[in-house]
């Protein structure tokens, strides 16, 4: 819908103020001429009447980008991403629900806003799951002064929200981040012929690349050992081991192997022992 409608945009107006006034002052719709609007849209693919729609309810989206005001974020892209929530709102509603657009369009307009709250609040994203994302709202909404929270608030927090007070603590120490700036060229921020670059003193604490290095080289030398080892036995017992143990596609059992050898079971568990027993020595040596 958003491709073949166009809708009055506060980028299309360039001043917000503009753009608030010319929404407020399209005309609501009464619940007849609602209805009968969202009817020839849904059975009809009416764009007219989902631009009307749409035009007729810019106000709610205004009034519900104001309550995120206190995240840094221009109004105006807020008011943006509703209105995409708006949008598909529209083009998801059933007339024969029995409820107005408007409460259908809050979750939203809503899910838009947080959507881009999250993405663009800080660089490095504070929530990912959906149980971080509702904590992260309802804790703003918690929060009574900037500063951090003491432990009985802590505690009421939790308590409010139905969370330990250690998700508390971990989403406030988020919230609390500050974004730095990161120079990935050093040689260009030179300052006493220092070299001040972010970079230098980043740590990736995931991987260690010495010890990757290390076990994969212990790996070929151990692959390689064992190889040798294996040469030096006699062709039956190197079958035997093989079959036990190297096979990927399946591990044969010693009565399987016996019967392919004509030997007894028991004899196939003696030779497998004395190859492992082999096998060890060299590979120690």
């Amino acid at each position: 819908m958003t491709n073949k409608l166009q809708i009055l945009s506060v980028t299309a107006l360039g001043n917000l103020d503009a753009y608030i006034r010319i929404a407020n002052l399209w005309p609501m719709l009464s619940i007849e001429e609602e209805k009968s609007l969202t009817k020839r849209l849904r059975y009809n693919g009416d764009l007219d009447a989902a631009k009307t729609l749409i035009l007729s309810h810019l106000r709610f989206v205004i009034h519900i980008s104001r309550n995120y005001s206190g995240y840094g974020l221009l109004q105006a892209d807020l008011i943006q991403e509703g209105n995409i929530g708006l949008m598909k709102a529209v083009s998801r509603f059933n007339p024969e629900i029995g409820v107005r657009l408007v409460s259908f369009a809050v979750h939203w307009i809503k899910s838009e806003i947080h959507e881009y709250v999250l993405r663009n609040w800080r660089i490095v994203k504070v929530a990912t799951t959906k149980s971080q994302r509702k904590l992260f709202f309802n804790l703003r909404k918690n929060k009574k002064r900037l500063g951090w929270f003491n432990e009985e608030e802590i505690e009421i927090v939790a308590q409010e929200l139905g969370v330990s007070s250690e998700d508390v603590r971990e989403m406030e120490s988020r919230m609390s981040a500050q974004d730095i700036t990161f120079n990935p060229f050093p040689e260009e921020d030179l300052k006493d012929g220092k070299i001040n670059g972010n970079m230098l003193y980043l740590q990736d604490k995931t991987s260690n690349f010495a010890n990757g290095l290390e076990q994969d080289n212990w790996d070929k030398h151990t692959t390689s050992k064992l190889s040798n080892a294996l040469l030096r036995l006699d062709e039956r017992s190197r079958n035997i081991i093989h079959a036990r143990w190297l096979d990927k596609k399946k591990k044969n059992t010693l009565q399987t192997i016996a019967k392919n050898y004509g030997i007894s079971a028991e004899r196939v568990r003696q030779l497998e022992k004395n190859a492992m027993k082999k096998l060890k020595i060299d590979i120690e040596n």
